[in-house]
C-alpha cells in the first residue's frame, strides 16, 4: 500500500509540529489528531531515530521538527514510518528478483515500475514545506 494510516499520522504530526512555537508530546499530539496515543508515539519515535524530529525528555518534553520543513521530504517520512519505502504493488524490484517462473513473460511489470519510479521521485520531492503551502 502506497500510503498507509502510519504515514498519514506521522504526516499530520509534522504539520502540527511545524506550527508548534514549543515541543509537544505525545499525548497532547494525539488528542489533537484524535488518533491512538500508542501508535502515535511509535510514530514519533521512528521520525525522532530518522532524525526527522528531536526528541526532549521531561516535564517540558515532546518532539519538535530537527530540520527545516523544506528539508523533509514526504519519501523519507513515509520509508521510516513504514520501515520500508511505499509501493503502489507488491513486486520484485527487478525481473531476475521475481520468484515467479512467469517473469520473463511479465508485460505488466515495467509499467508497473516505470510507475513506482515516478511516485518515488513526485514523494522525494514533496517536502514538509510544500504541505505547509497548500
Amino acid at each position: 500500500m502506497l500510503i498507509t494510516r502510519a504515514s498519514e499520522y506521522a504526516i499530520l504530526s509534522l504539520i502540527l509540529l511545524s506550527k508548534a512555537e514549543a515541543p509537544m508530546d505525545s499525548d497532547t499530539l494525539s488528542k489533537e489528531l484524535s488518533i491512538s496515543k500508542s501508535f502515535l508515539a511509535k510514530i514519533l519515535q521512528s521520525m525522532a531515530k530518522a532524525q526527522i524530529l528531536n526528541s526532549y525528555k521531561g516535564v517540558n518534553g515532546g518532539f519538535t521538527l530537527n530540520k527545516d520543513p523544506k528539508e523533509i521530504d514526504m519519501l523519507s517520512v513515509a520509508s521510516c514510518v513504514e520501515g520500508k519505502a511505499p509501493t503502489v504493488f507488491e513486486c520484485a524490484p527487478s525481473l531476475e528478483d521475481c520468484p515467479s517462473e512467469k517473469a520473463s513473460t511479465c508485460t505488466i511489470w515495467p509499467f508497473l515500475h516505470r510507475l513506482q519510479g515516478k511516485i518515488d521521485l513526485f514523494l522525494a520531492n514533496l517536502t514538509l514545506a510544500d504541505l505547509l503551502d497548500d
